[in-house]
């Protein structure tokens, strides 16, 4: 572990440093995590954006899009004059503007069964902003596999579920856990549900931080949980869900 906090970097994070939670030893702890975004999007700018200016040393980003005109209402790391460029470029360099401290590394690709393993190994933390099921069934196999923590996101309109697992635990709870099938990608499509622009923001910033507690041990609840944002009638509740015995995180 780096164990050194110069002047400057005390400064930077004197109002995080202050909380009697973090303090040095958990500052120190969140520039040495490793956490991978995968999609670069609604969900992943916020989580990018907030876990760069919290000190988190090592982050991935996994997105193969260009940014699109209606990207920009929710998507907050874009502006107008980066339609048509890579979103992990822009990442990259936006984010280095606010942190130059932070390693950045990026993956133009989108993640799939033959890349997966190469890029998931290498981080501690992984975190869910795709858009469809088969992606996120995907993350939810290989964290299992690997023992990784998974913080999983979703949006539609005006509501937002986020799941948080711990697979080092084998008594945890997955994904599959709780959906009896696979939905429908339709239930996460913004051009054809359509999506209020900060609901994007409240469930990336939760996401993000999901990722901090974990990375600084504070979170002992439960995992076998979803949170469930309402955010049309700002009602906000979590549903617990049992280990399925036919899952397939019971192999692991």
């Amino acid at each position: 572990m780096k164990n050194i906090l110069n002047k400057k970097l005390v400064e930077r994070y004197s109002r995080q440093i202050v909380l009697k939670n973090v303090g040095p030893l958990g500052q120190k702890k969140i520039i040495n995590s490793k956490v991978l975004v995968v999609g670069a999007g609604g969900l992943g700018c916020p989580v990018i954006d907030y876990l760069s200016r919290a000190g988190v040393g090592n982050i991935g980003v996994v997105d193969n899009d260009k940014v699109n005109i209606s990207n920009i209402h929710r998507q907050s790391i874009y502006s107008s004059k980066d339609i048509g460029k890579f979103k992990v470029n822009v990442v990259k360099r936006k984010i280095k503007l606010i942190n130059p401290q932070v390693n950045i590394k990026t993956f133009r690709v989108r993640i799939e069964k033959k890349n997966i393993e190469k890029i998931l190994k290498n981080y501690h933390f992984i975190i869910d902003g795709s858009d469809n099921f088969k992606t996120k069934f995907l993350l939810n196999e290989y964290s299992l596999k690997y023992k990784k923590v998974l913080i999983v996101g979703a949006i539609s309109k005006m509501d937002g579920h986020i799941f948080t697992f711990n697979f080092k635990n084998k008594k945890e709870t997955c994904l599959k856990c709780f959906y009896q099938s696979e939905p429908s990608d339709e239930i996460l499509n913004c051009e054809y549900e359509g999506i209020l622009g900060p609901v994007a923001g409240i469930v990336g910033n939760i996401q993000a931080i999901e990722v901090l507690k974990k990375i600084l041990n504070l979170s002992k609840e439960s995992n076998n949980k979803i949170l469930i944002l309402d955010l049309l009638n700002l009602n906000f509740r979590k549903v617990q869900f049992n280990k399925k015995k036919s899952c397939i995180c019971k192999n692991f």
